[in-house]
Order: C-alpha cells, then structure tokens, then sequence
C-alpha cells in the first residue's frame, strides 16, 4: 500500500498545516533527511515508527498522558508551576509535538544534542508541591512516570482507534522506548507492558484527583487547535483521551460520566484515526526520516501490512 495521496491543493494544505504544528516559534527548523543515512534511536521496521506517524491517535494519546501525569502530585506541581502550558498551550503543544518527533525520528546526533536540552532545562526546575513534597523535574523517578504514562497513552490510543497491535508488538513498542527513556534521565522505564502494569501498580497509591485535571482539560477543548467549524471534534477527542485512563484511576481522579463518549464519536474518530494512517504525508518526520536512510518516503505505509502479522 503506498498511501493516500490527496487532491494536489488538498494535499498541499493538509502538508502545510502539519508543518506548522512542528515548528514552534523561536525554534529552528529541523532537517528530518540529515545527515544521511544516520539512524534514529528506533530503526524504520520498529513498532514506534508506526504509532508515532498518526496525527490523530498521538493527539488522544497525548492528552492521556498527560492526565496521568497531573494525577502524580510531583509530577503535576513540575509541570503546572514551570511552563507556559497555562498561558500559550499551543506553542507548548508544538514544542512538545517537535520534541516527540525527533526523538523518534530524528538522527541519532539530533536526538541526543535535543534530549541534552531538555535535561539541562530540568535541572533547573524544583520546588515543593502544595502538601509540602519536594521535587525535582530530573528525579530519575518523575521522569519514569512521565515516560510511561507517555508510552502509555500513544499506546492504548493507536491500538483503540486506529488498529489493535499483539501482545508481542505491544511489547516490542515500550522495549523501543527505553533507549529514549535513558537519555531522558529514567532508569527503569518499562520495556513490556508487564512493567508497564507494574509500574502503575506502584504509582497507584500516589494518585490523586486535583483541580489541575480539569483545567488542563478545559484547556485541551478550547486552544485553537483545530478551526473553528471542526471544534466539536477536538472536544470529542478530549472525552476520547479521557475513556482511554483505566477505570480505577478515572474514579479516583472523579472523571466522571460527563467525559463518556457522545454517540457516534467513538466511530467518528476511528475513521479519521484510520485515514490519517493511509494518508501519506512525504514533506512529514516519517517520511523523511525514511528518506534519510535511503528508503522511499512510503516505506512506512508499505510495512504498515506485515507489521502484525510479523509481530504476532
């Protein structure tokens, strides 16, 4: 299958669009295709560069994530009180879409030389949480949580709304991770989702709900993300983000009935999670980190259809 490829003007303005969502202002641009033939922390046949290639899935994911990470009350003080999440959520979604894509994507040297920022910037990031713990945005600990909840979250959503993986290629997804994980500053990031569940059977107890949540998703369902006519979407995205938690955190951080999934968006979403996944995107982080490595720019949607049945 080599991808769906649009009406020319159609297609030129999905392309723009995309490239706009990664370029965050003040950032440099990045150059998927160099240097040539350097490879990225995962390879091109690996279950990651499958998931991290759908626009749609990685949005639902996202949010998830994201929610996890706001129930862990270190976690949440770390990120709420040091960024502009709050006060310009888009450029913040932007540097963290940009910093997603290299990190899969991206050459080995651009991955490291980004993740080295990161970790500079984390350094100076600390304080105590409103019960009175101190924390640290490099705590080897916190960034574990933040990787899996990350895993997670891209996870769940690409197996509920774009196709179910195995259990071998979901394992494979989290022992991908790990590389990424380790530069972050984590030192035991799950590699399966056996340690996945353990992981947040350890965390469990340290959940909790915060007002924070709910803001965070008021934020989700009103930045503008989307345009104006397709809005309904983004919200139905937010309530889909929401149904991916596990039951016992959701009622532990009271995200009650009003979060369910309308009717017919449960479906709605599917059929844009599974044509984002034909759509081919040659000027996108896949495509030309596909490039880069001498392959086609739809080497991607051609493995698309023996990656399960390889992995089962």
């Amino acid at each position: 299958m080599a991808g769906l490829v649009l009406p020319f003007g159609l297609q030129r303005r999905i392309e723009a669009a995309a490239q706009d969502y990664l370029s965050p202002a003040g950032a440099p641009p990045v150059d998927f295709t160099s240097p040539p033939g350097e490879a990225a922390l995962a390879g091109p046949d690996s279950v990651s560069w499958q998931v991290f290639r759908n626009p749609v899935s990685l949005f639902v994911g996202g949010v998830a994530a994201v929610i996890l990470e706001l129930a862990e009350p270190r976690v949440r003080s770390g990120v709420w009180n040091h960024s502009s999440f709050r006060t310009d959520p888009v450029e913040r979604l932007k540097r963290t879409g940009l910093a997603a894509m290299v990190t899969v994507y991206g050459a080995r040297s651009e991955a490291e030389r980004m993740i080295a920022g990161v970790r500079r910037a984390h350094v100076r990031i600390e304080g105590t949480t409103p019960a009175g713990a101190l924390y640290r945005a490099s705590d080897p600990e916190l960034l574990t949580w933040v990787q899996a909840t990350a895993q997670f979250g891209f996870l769940q959503a690409y197996c509920a709304f774009v196709r179910p993986l195995p259990r071998s290629a979901r394992d494979l997804f989290y022992a991908e991770g790990r590389p990424a994980a380790e530069l972050y500053g984590s030192v035991d990031a799950p590699a399966s989702e056996a340690e996945l569940d353990a992981c947040l059977a350890a965390t469990a107890p340290r959940l909790e709900p915060s007002p924070v949540i709910a803001e965070f998703l008021g934020i989700m369902r009103r930045a503008p993300l989307l345009p104006a006519p397709a809005r309904f979407v983004q919200h139905a995205l937010v309530r889909a983000a929401v149904g991916l938690v596990p039951g016992w955190v959701r009622e532990r951080l009271e995200l009650g009935r009003e979060w369910d999934l309308r009717p017919l968006e449960g479906g709605l979403i599917r059929r844009a999670a599974v044509a984002a996944d034909r759509l081919r995107l040659d000027s996108g982080p896949a495509a030309q980190a596909c490039v880069r490595l001498g392959l086609p720019p739809d080497y991607l949607h051609a493995r698309r259809a023996t990656l399960t049945a390889s992995t089962a």
